[in-house]
């Protein structure tokens, strides 16, 4: 194996504090808030506005995951020169005028409509390529950075500070829209575009320790296909491959159709379903802050498995599902607001502790491929959710073609999630095992000098 030399492959020298680790979600944030306005606003104003039908900005949507299949290629750029922060802040930048476009587009289709959709499909893919980018270099610098005993509190305060640039973006970008017009969304969407992109070279400026002199003359790097061939060739790389694409094809398959089955079968409104959605959406921040406490203050062989509680996920996820799945013939009298909060709960614990995972294993095998092995992992995430959302829908309309009534189609497509869930489950058993114990730093520990000391391979 191939491996780049100790000046470029050489761990941080201390680990990231607390202070640094929210610095670093500040990225996330600002991603977040150029990612809702073309996920939500501009979806919109495509379909109402404009007129335009619905697949209009799903295919658009779909361009941007297609796109997730280049993150081992920027991940393995990333490797070449041996620094992270460049990827992050070009890739930012080139999101954020990828947003810009996005919005500009969208007010050029009302007038000129097959110039706005070129300049949209352009945007679309830009936006893709440099959430990629950006996004992989920074899980891989959290992965780099964060000492063992803090990659599920890490992965949380990421996760939730991405949650919180939708949270903050959506409402406020809502009252500058008022009274809409084109140029109000350029406006808006320009400042938001600006503000991510201030934020985020300021979170990063500084926190990524200088490499050493020696590295710039370091050895030629293989080419990006042999590295790639070298990951993938790896049991423990292609086993990880496989569960995040599964559990995460499980976990977006049920996002476009639990609000319909809500009111086709419980007869909710939508005021109702919306408030559903928010209730599952609260339970997923439980899970991720339940994982982050546990393995942070008390950890230890079993308690600090971020193995075991990849897998509690997995199973109370796949419980929830065959749940809602069960309880549809039921009718009201079934408690389906306490089955969607276990459904989020479950994917809360499964979610923090799959992305603690993979910035667990990201180094192992090879340091000098922690980029491209991330990206590899990437790519399986971004496709699995485009496609599950996609199957979701496509395996409810096919099952109502044979199914009596609705109930049972959407029953069906639930629980063959939950079963995907489960197999997911198994795949992660198979993964090696990392353990968090308290008050443990092993990057801080002379004697264990190492970014891979704190694991341990069962």
């Amino acid at each position: 194996m191939t491996h780049m030399p100790a000046a470029i492959a050489r761990p941080f020298p201390r680990s990231f504090s607390w202070l640094q680790i929210v610095r670093l979600g500040l990225v996330q944030t600002a991603l977040g808030a150029v990612v809702v306005l073309m996920t939500s606003t501009i979806n919109r104003v495509m379909v109402v506005e404009l007129a335009l039908p619905a697949i209009v900005p799903g295919a658009l949507v779909a361009l941007h995951y297609a796109t997730q299949v280049l993150r081992p290629r920027w991940g393995y750029g990333s490797d070449v020169g041996g620094r992270r922060t460049p990827w992050i802040v070009g890739g930012m930048a080139a999101l954020c005028l990828g947003g810009f476009g996005a919005a500009a587009a969208t007010a050029l289709a009302a007038s000129h409509l097959a110039a706005g959709l070129a300049l949209a499909v352009l945007s679309f893919l830009l936006v893709g390529m440099s959430a990629g980018a950006a996004g992989t270099s920074l899980l891989v610098l959290l992965a780099t950075g964060v000492e063992a005993g803090r990659r599920g509190a890490a992965a949380t305060i990421v996760w939730v500070m991405m949650i919180a640039g939708f949270a903050v973006t959506a409402p406020l970008a809502g009252h500058f829209l008022d009274p809409f017009s084109g140029a109000r969304l350029v406006a808006v969407s320009g400042t938001v575009s600006l503000i991510a992109f201030a934020v985020a070279v300021l979170a990063v400026t500084g926190i990524e320790p200088r490499r050493p002199e020696a590295a710039g003359r370091a050895e030629t790097k293989p080419p990006f296909r042999a590295v790639l061939a070298q990951v993938l060739a790896e049991p423990a790389a292609r086993r990880f491959t496989l569960f995040i694409f599964v559990s995460m094809l499980a976990y977006s398959a049920q996002e476009l159709i639990l609000e319909p089955y809500a009111g086709l079968v419980f007869a909710m409104t939508p005021g109702a379903t919306t408030k559903l959605a928010g209730l599952q959406h609260g339970g997923v921040l439980a899970g991720m802050l339940f994982v982050a406490g546990v393995t942070v203050f008390i950890g230890g062989p079993v308690l600090g498995s971020l193995k075991l509680w990849t897998a509690v996920g997995c199973g109370l996820s796949a419980l929830a599902l065959g749940t809602i799945a069960f309880g549809g013939p039921i009718g009201p009298d079934f408690p389906l607001r306490a089955a969607v909060a276990g459904l989020g709960f479950g994917n809360g614990v499964y979610a923090v502790a799959a992305i603690g995972s993979m910035m667990a294993l990201a180094g192992r095998g090879g340091e000098a491929e922690r980029g491209t092995r991330m990206g590899v992992w990437g790519a399986a995430q971004g496709v699995a959710f485009g496609a599950g959302g996609f199957l979701g829908t496509l395996a409810v309309d096919l099952a109502r073609l044979v199914a009596s009534e609705p109930v049972y189609a959407y029953a069906a497509v639930f629980a063959a999630e939950g079963i995907l869930f489960l197999v997911a489950l198994l795949i992660s058993l198979r993964v090696e095992h990392v353990t968090v114990g308290r008050r443990h730093n092993p990057l801080t520990e002379t004697a264990s000098f190492q970014l891979n000391s704190g694991f341990e391979a069962r």
